[in-house]
């Protein structure tokens, strides 16, 4: 056989995909989880003011229903378990004390879902904010652990409620770090992030990356007091 035999039956490599070739989720209902708190709900109103369809839910259906009036641009409330049911994919933001009842009361609405989690396992004392470290590594390792049919993925941590609740503000100037197991549906993710106008998500490792992801946030927070901002994060180079 020639080289050129040879050659000839090797297949070709394919052409590596570009990481910015994110899926359309334009058609996706989005369901935020403690889509009443300062953090879902500017979540939610970012989204829905993008042109996504969103659900925010509460413990209290009437408290969702109510909050999901103020936000406007077609956003609906409901239960949390009506909200995970609807949704294709769940946002959570609950506070860290409720984070694991909350997700095992809903194991089973949040089967087949793409779940985000968005959870700071935080502390405060004098001194400040500091990181917790959960059991499990991790909020999203949690997450993962307590919805073994989910599928879990960790983003949206770094953002100021304050902005994003900001109707007077017209983009959000921060990246989004993404962690997750899949890469579909770490691009899932990525593509939602990039729906809100200044934007990025960024692929930033697997699950077991999440828990230096999530502690960064008593940093920022550090850096929010100091020069009275709303700080955010941006990846160099990419």
């Amino acid at each position: 056989m020639t080289s050129t035999d040879s050659a000839a039956q090797t297949p070709a490599k394919a052409p590596a995909k570009d990481p910015w070739d994110l899926p359309d989720v334009s058609g996706l209902v989005v369901g935020v989880l403690g889509g009443t708190g300062p953090q879902g709900k500017g979540l939610a109103y970012r989204l829905a003011r993008a042109g996504q369809k969103v659900i925010i839910g509460s413990r209290a259906a009437e408290r969702a229903q109510a909050a999901a009036e103020e936000l406007g641009h077609g956003v609906e409330g409901a239960d949390n378990a009506e909200t995970a049911r609807r949704s294709d994919i769940v946002i959570v933001a609950v506070p860290w004390d409720g984070h694991g009842k909350t997700l095992e009361s809903l194991r089973e609405e949040l089967a087949g879902k793409l779940v985000v989690d968005c959870v700071n396992p935080l502390g405060f004392d004098k001194k400040g904010a500091y990181a917790l470290k959960p059991e499990e590594g991790s909020a999203a390792e949690q997450a993962a652990a307590l919805l073994p049919d989910s599928r879990v993925a960790a983003a949206f941590h770094h953002l100021s409620a304050v902005l994003l609740q900001d109707p007077e503000i017209a983009e959000i100037d921060t990246d989004v770090m993404v962690l997750g197991e899949e890469r579909a549906d770490v691009e899932i993710v990525q593509a939602l992030a990039g729906r809100i106008p200044g934007m990025r998500g960024v692929f930033a490792g697997r699950l077991r990356n999440a828990h230096q992801v999530e502690s960064l946030v008593a940093n920022l927070i550090s850096v929010n007091r100091r020069y009275k901002a709303h700080a955010g994060l941006r990846v160099t180079d990419v």
